[in-house]
């Protein structure tokens, strides 16, 4: 579909069978409840249909007869069978909504877990404002359907049947031109459904590009990076760009439920004019229609007219909802290219040793650059090593480390712990072995005590307070006036980037992973609180493999193996003293470290 609300395939505007088929899917958790509403239904169809046809006894039989007595009755019981009717509505009413939400539950929870699933390649190709607007306002959009459309069709469909039979027991030639006004109603209603799913689908992907804006520009990230760079009226005019955008979408919108409405409306106030007008030439002709029989007609027409309309407006929504259940299902349809494979077994920790080995791996995050990011790199961790990965920004470092941890997946090569392939290993196993601590700490917007409990959720006060006293956090942590219980704010912007650091090396100890990796994990630290905190990484790091990502290189000579990544490759790899007597990439790294330490001292 272009952005402009055309399409080059007419036949999108159709419903599809096999979407049509999923939405129905989503019903059979609650055929009991659906039957249920099926039986309140009928119930009410049957009750409501009485009172047209009791008017008609009352004009003809009790107020054309001057029968007061009958009149009476037949009144009572025409209020009776209005209130009988009206509960069987409510209450289907209310299972009918019960199993729409449950629906929206299940399909919000569906979305978002399989989201959950995916692997970091989709999160670093999409924006999290196209993800929240999936999540959120494309299920959002489909509440009406998924709430309303089964008892409403159903009680729509039981009414204008029982209205077409009663007011064909009433006068068959005034019911024939009633229906003859139904295909012209359904040719317009199908024409505006059609139309309502090209311009939902158009509301949806403009909100979802505005969504994405105000995502990136309204947190915290984003408005630190706007008033650092000063260039709010760059932000604002893409703001402008994206927002007058959607104006004409909402506008088409809204105007289609201008125009179905509006021709109902013209429907109702027409027809019953066409059945008097009609009526007098029968009855010029000598056709004996009674005033009875023309009130409880109209009356009947009436309820058939809005129930059709109903029909007719389900068909609007459902065309349109249909194209807010394609995006939910593009996004469920999406593989999850990192699964747990038919030989996959789970493995306790303590099982677990910790030797870590690359085969010959090799990974791209882009299968069509010629150059793949990891380019057949090999090496082995030995249980409880000191490994650090030194070398150029963006030579690969973080990537290796994360393919131990099956963030991503090789595409050529093994990643073994304990001689195991890591694609044989559960991923629930793999994320207990394996902690990280990263350069970029997240911190949710909760206490810092819920923080920590992100680890460990059964974790005692007593264990949260032995962790950050390791991480050195102890004491700046309970000077606080709420202590453990201060709110961290949005991404932990309310602590220092040392803080957060120190925050997030005490989740690791809470953990308490056989596989530790650290990213950058001291780089937003000083020197004196580096060496605190090195003390700290040394109690954690013992009797446990470590990967050690740095640029820092004071912090990894004591490492058991250095592996130096240049372009995804290792060009050299021992320890410290071995490398300084080459004269290769690492000691150029170092010497130039040292001499920028110089002359900032």
């Amino acid at each position: 579909m272009h952005r402009d609300g055309s399409e080059s395939n007419s036949g999108a505007r159709d419903l599809k069978p096999a979407t049509v088929r999923r939405v129905a899917g989503t019903f059979k958790p609650y055929r009991a409840q659906v039957a249920g509403v099926t039986a309140l239904v009928l119930g009410s169809v049957v009750f409501g249909i009485a009172p047209p046809l009791l008017l008609k006894q009352i004009i003809d039989v009790g107020l054309a007869t001057g029968n007061m007595h009958i009149t009476e009755v037949l009144s009572l019981e025409t209020i009776a069978v209005t209130l009988i009717a009206s509960g069987f509505m409510i209450w289907y009413g209310y299972v009918s909504v019960s199993v729409g939400q449950k629906i929206m539950r299940d399909l919000r929870r569906s979305l978002f877990v399989h989201l959950q699933g995916m692997s970091l390649k989709f999160f670093s190709k999409t924006r999290t404002g196209e993800i929240q607007s999936r999540l959120l306002s494309d299920v959002s959009g489909v509440q009406s359907v998924v709430s309303d459309v089964v008892a409403n069709a159903l009680a729509n469909v039981g009414i204008v049947v029982a209205s077409v039979i009663a007011m064909v027991i009433l006068d068959w030639r005034l019911t024939l031109l009633s229906l003859c006004v139904i295909p012209v109603f359904s040719y317009f209603a199908s024409w505006a459904g059609g139309y309502s799913r090209i311009v939902r689908r158009g509301v949806q992907e403009q909100t979802a590009e505005l969504n994405s804006i105000m995502q990136e520009t309204l947190s915290v990230s984003g408005v630190l990076l706007m008033k650092a760079v000063g260039r709010r009226e760059l932000v604002e005019q893409k703001f402008d760009r994206e927002n007058e955008g959607l104006v004409p979408w909402q506008i088409k919108q809204q105007m289609i439920q201008y125009f179905f409405f509006g021709l109902v409306r013209l429907i109702f106030s027409v027809t019953p004019a066409l059945v008097y007008w009609f009526a007098a030439y029968l009855i010029g002709r000598g056709i004996n229609i009674t005033i009875g029989t023309l009130v409880g007609f109209t009356a009947l027409q009436s309820r058939m007219f809005f129930p059709l309309s109903g029909l007719l407006t389900v068909q609007v929504e459902v065309k349109g909802a249909m194209a807010l259940f394609d995006r939910i299902f593009e996004y469920l349809d999406k593989p999850l290219d990192i699964t747990d494979g038919p030989d996959s077994k789970p493995i306790p920790p303590e099982e677990i040793i910790g030797k870590v080995e690359f085969k010959d791996v090799v990974f791209s995050y882009d299968p069509d650059v010629p150059e793949p990011t990891i380019d057949h790199v090999s090496f082995v961790a030995e249980p409880g090593q000191l490994v650090a990965l030194v070398g150029p920004s963006g030579a690969g470092k973080t990537t290796i480390a994360y393919l131990i941890a099956r963030l991503y997946d090789t595409d050529s090569g093994q990643v073994l712990i304990d001689n195991i392939d890591v694609k044989n290993i559960t991923l629930a196993s793999l994320e207990q072995l394996i902690g990280a601590v990263t350069q970029e700490t997240y911190l949710i917007h909760d206490s810092i005590k819920e923080n920590l409990r992100f680890a460990r959720p059964d974790a005692t006060n007593e264990q949260i307070y032995e962790a950050t006293k390791a991480a050195a956090i102890y004491d700046h942590i309970a000077g606080l006036p709420q202590g453990f219980d201060t709110t961290v704010g949005e991404r932990g912007y309310k602590l220092s980037g040392g803080e957060k650091q120190r925050i997030a090396l005490a989740r690791a100890i809470l953990k308490n992973p056989r596989i530790l990796i650290l990213d950058e994990a001291t780089s937003a630290l000083d020197t004196t609180s580096e060496r605190s905190i090195q003390k700290s990484l040394n109690k954690l790091m013992f009797g446990r493999t470590t990967f050690a990502i740095a640029h820092r290189l004071s912090t990894i000579l004591a490492a058991n193996q250095i592996l130096v990544v240049q372009d995804g490759r290792i060009v050299e790899h021992g320890r410290h003293e071995k490398l300084i007597s080459q004269n290769g990439l690492y000691k150029k790294l170092y010497m130039q470290q040292f001499a920028d330490e110089a002359t900032l001292a």
